[in-house]
């Protein structure tokens, strides 16, 4: 934006925006025209500023997508769902009378939203959606892709990272697809992915601006997705304490928390604690998890993980909020985090303000002496 004339920038001021994020493995399943997301979102709330939405899987991982050309279908699709609920008009919130209208009319204080930024890389897709205000302060967008499957460089598996700067501060929304599997020593290949990703993800940038490159380097940095990171325990054991409930337990054997722990992936990035129930295996369209698919047709039976996560890393984000929804349209759970973010904001200072912290005391007294002398 410009400066006002002899205008100049002064110190930082500190604004704070509710973020929303979330993962969502739709198991290569499209949405029907009338796919109901007002819960994944939740638009009651209405009171978030950033939208960061994660898929996995949006079109089925088979050679024909992996290798052939992108297909937007699908992802226009999803985005199209996700602006029309964002921007849902509804029933007023409350009366306010109009004098030339003479009588009341309703107003709904819902936010408008508008989508800054999204990308495909085959089955992942991310959208970015702000409030239609804030776009104004949203600079420096870049995308940058990552394929770290089969071979170690085709797309069915990797990363979309989207980088923009939000007044001074700069983010990076990292949306991860890592390796499958639930044989022992699998993880192996998850972290090998993570690594991949940091060291190969690399943004371009403005020769005249200094911007991070690599997503290390931002001030605020999430990453997310379907990282894949099974329970270490026996099937059976598994099944034994998911139907009482016994999450601790389960959480002990987690394969991303030992991970970390011993610091061979994600060393020094946060996760919140989880409260709610593994988010994968499911049958479509059920409660029930796919241990029980025995015998039935086209389903293989896993046991329950916790393989949709979100993790942040830096000062300046504080979670609010960590649970899964219950939408049951493929076999995984979505999951979703809100944030607090802090962004450094230049103060614009008064043309005055500015003469007075670049002049000393003599100098001003010196000038406002002559100016009299003119009088």
């Amino acid at each position: 934006m410009a400066l006002l004339d002899g205008a100049t920038y002064g110190q930082m001021d500190t604004f704070k925006y509710k973020v929303f994020v979330s993962t969502w493995n739709v198991g290569g399943i499209s949405p029907t025209d009338d796919l109901n997301l007002e819960d994944w979102l939740d638009t009651d709330r209405s009171s978030y500023d950033i939208y960061v939405l994660g898929f996995q899987e949006i079109v089925p991982l088979c050679a024909r997508n992996v290798l052939g050309p992108e297909k937007s279908k699908i992802s226009t699709k999803w985005n199209s769902l996700i602006g029309t609920t964002l921007n849902k008009s509804e029933p007023a919130r409350y009366q306010v009378y109009h004098v030339e209208e003479g009588g009341y009319r309703g107003v709904s204080n819902r936010r408008k939203f508008r989508c800054v930024m999204s990308k495909q890389m085959v089955g992942i897709f991310v959208t970015l959606w702000v409030r239609d205000d804030l776009s104004n302060y949203i600079s420096y967008p870049s995308v940058s892709c990552i394929g770290c499957g089969i071979m170690g460089c085709l797309r069915n598996k990797g990363s979309v990272s989207l980088r923009f700067c939000l007044h001074e501060t700069s983010f990076c929304f990292v949306c991860c697809h890592l390796a499958s599997g639930g044989k022992q020593g699998d993880e192996v290949h998850r972290n090998a992915d993570f690594m991949d990703i940091l060291s190969r993800t690399r943004f371009g940038s403005d020769s005249s601006v200094d911007l991070p490159k690599k997503i290390l380097n931002h001030d605020r940095v999430v990453l997310f997705g379907d990282l894949n990171y099974r329970i270490s325990m026996t099937d059976g054991k598994t099944r034994s304490l998911v139907e009482r409930k016994e999450w601790g337990v389960l959480l002990d054997r987690d394969q991303l928390r030992f991970e970390l722990s011993e610091g061979r992936a994600f060393d020094g990035w946060n996760e919140g604690a989880i409260t709610f129930s593994p988010t994968y295996k499911y049958l479509p369209n059920s409660d029930e998890y796919c241990w029980h698919a025995q015998g039935r047709k086209g389903e293989k039976s896993r046991a329950p993980a916790w393989c949709d996560r979100i993790l942040w890393l830096g000062e300046g984000l504080k979670q609010n909020r960590y649970e899964r929804c219950e939408s049951k349209l493929s076999d995984h759970r979505a999951v979703r985090a809100v944030f607090t973010a802090e962004v450094d904001v230049l103060k614009l200072m008064n043309p005055l303000d500015g003469f007075f912290l670049s002049h000393n005391l003599d100098d001003i007294v010196d000038i406002t002496r002559r100016m009299e002398e003119q009088i």
